[in-house]
Formats: structure tokens, sequence, C-alpha cells
């Protein structure tokens, strides 16, 4: 394995082991290998040998494998082109962060009215770069203009639309494959 796919596999594992509501301390016991030597591992600080990422990943309930597959997803610099060449997930819409990453980004440009109420897992960000927008979020509305930045906690009910042409408004959120709830006893 190489240095950056090392220092990338840290973050997999940490995901993993928290997906499973485990402690650092059950996964020891499970390899057989210290608590330091995998905090270290998490926090990137130590690159697990073949072997003690195949004991890692057995502790973990998977392969070592799909602990690198995760890893690969998490590049540390990726440039999107504004042609869209992370692909439109609609139209009028487009992707700014592609992949599996922790965090995911849209930029919405134009008319934007589906209607629909949304609520997301986790928290997000809405920025006005260009026009306005109506939110309607925890039955209050919110007018939004050119360089106004709406934060929405994650379980919030809300739905939005654009009021002006031309409007581009930035949505990032945490992914929603991401537990980003608080849990004091992890």
């Amino acid at each position: 394995m190489d240095d950056k796919e090392a220092l990338r596999v840290g973050a997999a594992v940490r995901r993993r082991r928290r997906s499973l509501g485990l402690t650092l301390a059950a996964v020891a016991a499970r390899s057989g290998l210290s608590v330091p030597f995998l905090s270290q591992i998490e926090n990137e600080r130590a690159r697990p040998s073949t072997r003690s990422l195949e004991r890692v990943a057995d502790a973990l309930e998977t392969t070592p494998a799909a602990l690198r597959a995760a890893a690969d997803s998490a590049r540390t610099v990726d440039v999107v082109r504004g042609d869209g060449d992370a692909g439109p997930p609609a139209p009028g819409a487009r992707r700014v962060v592609r992949g599996g990453h922790q965090l995911g980004a849209k930029e919405y440009t134009g008319e934007q009215d589906t209607g629909r109420e949304y609520q997301h897992r986790n928290d997000e960000i809405m920025y006005i770069a260009d026009g306005a927008a109506e939110v309607e979020a925890e039955g209050r509305a919110y007018r939004l203009e050119r360089g106004d930045t709406l934060y929405l906690s994650g379980g919030v009910r809300h739905r939005w639309r654009t009021t002006e042409p031309g409007t581009r408004i930035l949505v990032v959120a945490v992914a929603e494959h991401i537990d980003a709830t608080f849990d004091r006893d992890r």
C-alpha cells in the first residue's frame, strides 16, 4: 500500500468503527492490536502493515479491500471544472464535489421551485452566490439575497425556491452516508 493510500485508510477505519458503534478498546480486543496503535492508524500517524490491516478489517467485520475502497473515495484533492465534469444531478443543478466524500455540494442555477419539502439527516448550508431565494424552515420564511448564508441542522424540514432570474445557489451538506449526529458515548 502506498503512503497516500495508507494515510487515507485511517479515516475509513474510523468511519467503519463508528458505524458499528464500537470503541477503540473493543476493536483492540477483537484484533489483538493495541488501542494506541489503532488510534494512530485512525489519526493518520501510523501506517498499518498488510497483516495489521487484515486484523483491523476482521475486527470491523469487513475486508482490507473494502477499507481500501472506502479510503480511495476520499481523495484529498479533486478539481471539478465549471463545465459540469462531475455530471449534473438534475436540470439546473450540477455537482461541485464528486464521489463518496464526507461533504456533498451542488450548485443550482436559474429557476428552482420543486414545491417539495426536504429533510436531511445531516447539517447543510445554503449560500446565495447571485440572485435571491425564499426558504421555509421550522414554520418561518426566510428571504435570502446575494451573499446570504442559511444554516440548517440535520432533521429540519424545509423547502426553497428562487425568486429572481439567474439565481445561483450553492448547497453544501454533510453526506447522507455519514452519521454526523453527536453521541457522547462514542
